[in-house]
């Protein structure tokens, strides 16, 4: 059974008056008279072959049909109103979402990030920041930067920079740390990975105190805390360049333990658009520049 050919002004006038639940608000809205606007909902109910609104004394209300078309046509007109926003100057702006860790963002992404949006002006990026937690495919990604192992299910993992970890600290605490045993007398500041710790000091050969320092669930509020002066926190000295260069991190030892890499990765089902390779081809060269 063919479909009825239902007029783009008539769904348009239907629209806009049952937001208003006036012919006649609907009209200024749609910048043609009330009894225009009447005649396209006329027209549109005959060919449908059902009654949209019910006519009151004072104004308009939507029949169970009306309000089962309302959803839909709002829908619809909000996707083509966000499809024709993104042919601004003259092309077509195609949308890359990416989701990246805290740390990351902040100490390595955001400030290379003029240079990809100059070199690729037709990608529209949107940047989710998290704390190393991430659902592809919930939160409609198409990329995540992450750290760990790169062995997530699913997933396409490139490898992008190392970080290891070393401890930092405030200054002032710094004076007071000439060994990695003195450590034991200080506070040490957790993340949710509660083997770091234990790691570092067996690489530096010394026995791991007892650690009892306030849990954090991401490196940037730990390593804010850390300047603060609250304890000492074990942090990728690599993404905390600008806290070291203006000394309010001071970094006391240079041990460092790996703990994992940062990795760009992608759902396998996620065919690869054109954003998405530019976003992969231009973070790769970054990487090998930085390095």
């Amino acid at each position: 059974m063919a479909r009825p050919q239902l007029p783009l002004n008539a769904l348009r006038a239907f629209e806009a008056s049952a937001r208003h639940l006036s012919f006649t608000r609907a009209g200024l809205e749609l910048c043609v008279s009330q009894a225009a606007v009447s005649q396209q909902i006329r027209t549109l109910e005959a060919r449908l072959g059902v009654t949209l609104f019910r006519r009151l004394p004072r104004g308009l209300a939507l029949t169970d049909e009306g309000a089962a078309l309302v959803p839909v046509l709002m829908d619809a007109f909000e996707r083509i109103g966000a499809t024709l926003d993104r042919f601004a100057d003259g092309r077509y702006h195609e949308v890359l979402t990416v989701g990246v860790v805290g740390t990351f963002a902040t100490g390595w992404l955001l400030p290379r990030l003029p240079a990809f949006t100059a070199a690729n002006p037709a990608v529209d990026l949107r940047i989710l920041t998290n704390n190393n937690r991430v659902d592809l495919a919930g939160e409609g990604l198409d990329f995540a930067i992450r750290f760990g192992d790169g062995s997530w299910h699913g997933v396409e993992a490139v490898p992008l920079l190392d970080a290891p970890l070393t401890p930092l600290c405030a200054p002032a605490l710094a004076q007071r740390l000439s060994a990695p045993a003195d450590l034991a007398r200080e506070v040490l500041l957790r993340s949710y990975r509660v083997e770091e710790w234990q790691r570092w000091f067996a690489l530096a050969g010394v026995p791991c105190p007892a650690i009892r320092g306030p849990v954090f669930d991401s490196s940037p509020t730990i390593a804010a805390a850390a300047a603060m002066g609250a304890g000492v926190a074990l942090l990728p000295a690599r993404l905390f360049g600008h806290d070291l260069v203006t000394d309010r991190l001071v970094r006391p030892f240079a041990i460092e333990v790996q703990a994992g890499r940062y990795w760009l990765t992608r759902l396998h089902s996620r065919p690869e658009t054109a954003a998405m390779q530019s976003f992969r081809h231009w973070i790769a060269a970054a990487v090998r520049m930085d390095d």
